[in-house]
């Protein structure tokens, strides 16, 4: 059996053309050549983006306040440490008013290296494990002297030899000297007030003691009657019944104009 030879289809010419091209084989009707450059997507943008300012943003013993910028980063080649926070793209940014310190701590891991706020230009970090921290009042640390409170006189301005002073552990100053208080001084003056810290970080009484403030003040309140409970309540539903039936009157009337 002869193999199968597949050939493209011919048409003939007439015989009045030349010999050798009578027979030609079929072109297609529509011929597209495809496209040799990529005309959307990144072909035709640039190389390369924008730059994304990484980087540093303030130095080190620069003042910053809370919420500016100290690097900007992608990944963990800095971390946050005192005063100081990262957010979710790795920017390191400041938590309170201060200088910046860059900084290693060997104790709490060799290989990191730290960006931090300290209050006082000058200071190192880190600080040593049993030294106290400063508070984050705005306020500087100082030495504490030992015995002042104690022999120190407080000043004070009298008028007279009768003004009587500030109470030191049972003593009165009078005339500018230290007496012994007695037992009519002591039932004039007022009581201590009991402070706590509440949350908020505040000291102030309680509420039932502020409640009190009145009777301590000797103010008369009107009198409590159980009938006057729901006086304010019953009033507005009496003002809502008259609204309501006004409402009721104004439709009827337009109903019965247009009958």
């Amino acid at each position: 059996m002869a193999p199968l030879c597949l050939r493209s289809p011919r048409v003939k010419l007439p015989s009045h053309t030349c010999p050798s091209f009578q027979w030609l084989p079929l072109l297609p009707l529509h011929h597209s050549r495809p496209a040799s450059h990529a005309s959307e997507g990144r072909a035709n943008k640039a190389a390369q983006g924008p730059g994304k300012r990484l980087g540093a943003k303030k130095g080190a013993s620069e003042l910053v306040v809370p919420g500016n910028i100290i690097f900007r980063q992608r990944g963990t080649h800095w971390f946050p440490g005192e005063n100081c926070d990262m957010g979710r793209d790795h920017t390191i940014f400041a938590k309170e008013k201060g200088y910046v310190c860059f900084y290693k701590d060997p104790e709490t891991n060799p290989k990191r290296k730290y960006i931090g706020v300290v209050f006082e230009r000058g200071m190192k970090l880190p600080v040593p494990r049993n030294k106290p921290r400063n508070r984050r009042l705005g306020l500087v640390g100082r030495e504490r002297e030992i015995g002042t409170l104690a022999t120190a006189t407080p000043n004070r301005v009298t008028s007279g030899e009768g003004d009587e002073g500030l109470e030191v552990g049972g003593m009165i100053e009078q005339g500018g000297t230290l007496r012994q208080q007695g037992k009519e001084t002591r039932a004039k003056m007022p009581e201590l007030k009991s402070m706590e810290l509440r949350p908020g970080y505040q000291y102030r009484e309680s509420n039932w003691h502020i409640g009190r403030a009145a009777e301590r003040a000797k103010v008369k309140v009107r009198e409590y009657k159980r009938g006057d409970r729901f006086l304010a309540w019953r009033k507005l539903n009496a003002r809502k019944a008259r609204n309501a039936e006004k409402r009721a009157l104004r439709s009827r009337k337009k109903k019965g104009s247009k009958k």
